[in-house]
């Protein structure tokens, strides 16, 4: 067993989607849309998103801002859950500043314990050489984003094409924002291009601007979260992505 299969947490047998409609997907592909947090890696596998979202409400509290969140915000998981939250009260506030730039902080410092997504690198890579031109689309930071690409020398196959989060928070996902700016800077029909994500937030983007879409899902609950978004085309794993694109290329 190789150590990217061991990475992989298994999804029930008989959901993948079949090899001819993953290779129809990736024929028509000219652009593809990475989401990053999931498809690229896990961004906070050795630094818990949970611990952040309770150092960010910690904070907000330390500020006395106490009342600002209502009790599920307050005990959210997610990081972004509270950043919008405060941004939903105060938009464009210097405090929506403060607290973007604190979780941007906090991303960087993940980056830098990141796993790799099994199959990932190489994907990336063979996709590359055999013409597609890549971007991320993303909610996470692009200086987070950068930072970790270049730290796996991925960077070329991406740059300049990094679409993340601004403090205009209003354009995260599932606002179809970033793969607009994406498929607009690279001259892209969006019949063109592919969106590869892990949540039903990219789904919502990608169809809001009629881009094909497939989901990565690492266990049954994404596979279950994506499949009851709608997402007709689902992975485990990238692994047969890797195989399709290189049949197609030729690589």
């Amino acid at each position: 067993m190789t150590s990217e299969t061991q990475q992989t947490e298994a999804v029930t047998a008989g959901t993948e989607t079949e090899p001819d409609d993953l290779r129809n997907l990736i024929e028509g592909a000219r652009v593809v849309l990475w989401d990053f947090d999931g498809p690229v890696c896990r961004l906070f596998a050795g630094h818990s998103a949970e611990r952040v979202a309770r150092d960010l409400v910690e904070w907000l509290e330390g500020q006395g801002l106490h009342g600002l969140l209502d009790e599920t915000e307050r005990e959210s998981l997610d990081p972004h859950a509270v950043l919008r939250a405060v941004d939903r009260r105060h938009p464009g506030s210097d405090l929506v500043a403060e607290l973007e730039e604190r979780l941007t902080q906090e991303e960087l410092k993940a980056a830098a314990s990141a796993r790799p997504t099994p199959y990932a690198d190489p994907l990336v890579h063979t996709w590359t050489a055999v013409g597609a031109r890549l971007a991320v689309t993303t909610n996470n930071s692009p200086r987070v984003v950068r930072e970790y690409l270049t730290s796996r020398g991925a960077l070329p196959c991406f740059a300049p094409h990094l679409y993340g989060r601004t403090r205009e928070l209003q354009y995260l996902k599932p606002h179809p924002h970033c793969l607009r700016r994406a498929l607009n800077a690279m001259g892209a029909a969006p019949s063109a291009a592919l969106m590869i994500g892990d949540t039903p937030s990219d789904l919502q983007a990608a169809r809001a601007v009629g881009v094909p879409f497939l989901g990565y899902a690492r266990n049954d609950r994404k596979h279950k979260l994506l499949r009851d978004a709608g997402a007709g085309a689902i992975v485990g794993s990238l692994e047969p992505v890797l195989k399709a694109v290189r049949e197609a290329g030729r690589v």
